[in-house]
């Protein structure tokens, strides 16, 4: 078994300091950590909170709704297909994890980078 990677992405955004994005590689994938925002105004990444990639959706907290959204918004936002992204921890709480798959580091972090510039 690998031992996780911990890499720190930082990221300069628009002149302000620079932002920190944990991603860990480990044998199922790419552990992207999320700090989630249900029944916001419109679907997005928002940024970066805690060492954490910040994303809000529409939907309402409720019956896995959020989660399934969540996902999806992570696969448009970076490029990725629906099944490439899962939820690996959190289903309940605003700190979750997401199970990034079929892509490899190096290209998923300079995705990263490229959308949190924008």
């Amino acid at each position: 078994m690998l031992s996780p990677l911990l890499i720190l992405n930082r990221v300069l955004m628009n002149g302000v300091p620079e932002l920190e994005i944990r991603l860990v590689q480990t044998e199922s994938g790419i552990v992207l950590p999320v700090k989630a925002q249900a029944g916001a105004r419109k679907n997005g990444i928002t940024g970066e909170h805690d060492g954490q990639l910040k994303v809000a959706v529409t939907q309402a907290p409720e019956k896995g709704k959020a989660n399934a959204a969540l996902a999806k918004v992570i696969a448009n936002e970076l490029g990725l297909k629906k099944s490439q992204v899962e939820l690996g921890s959190g289903a309940t709480s605003t700190s979750k994890s997401f199970v990034i798959t079929g892509i490899e580091f190096t290209e998923l972090n300079s995705r990263l980078q490229a959308r949190l510039e924008s």
